[in-house]
């Protein structure tokens, strides 16, 4: 079982969320870590990808959108609906369920605002991964 962090916001603001994402991206590429970001729709994993190179003046993520059936050599990947996230040394969870297959990380970041449904969500997983 992969170490589980959970890292909880106070706000509701998204963006914020996101910033808080990439700053713990950056924080592993910077200690030669690879990444896997998985989100929960389409629009999010784009607006990840665009925050990546723009959340910090002074900051460069060298990162990509994974695509179906391939695994690129780039440090951070940035992981859409339906995508199984690649097997790396840390996951990023933005989304509102336990990633499947798990296994294959060395870390997860669960990341949970003060939405509440992102709360409910942020619990459920909590209480699962305790039960493993």
């Amino acid at each position: 079982m992969p170490r589980v962090d959970f890292y909880v916001l106070d706000g509701v603001n998204q963006r914020a969320r996101l910033v808080y994402a990439c700053r713990l991206a950056e924080k592993a590429f910077l200690l030669d870590q690879h990444v896997s970001l998985l989100t929960d729709s389409e629009n999010e994993a784009a607006a990840l990808d665009d925050l990546l190179w723009t959340f910090r003046d002074r900051s460069f993520v060298p990162h990509a959108l994974q695509e179906l059936g391939s695994e690129p050599d780039t440090p951070v990947l940035v992981c859409r609906p339906g995508q199984q996230p690649a097997h790396r040394d840390l996951l990023i969870n933005l989304g509102s369920a336990v990633p499947s297959d798990i296994e294959g990380f060395g870390r997860i970041a669960e990341i949970v605002d003060g939405d509440a449904a992102r709360r409910r969500a942020g619990r459920e997983r909590y209480r699962y991964y305790l039960d493993q």
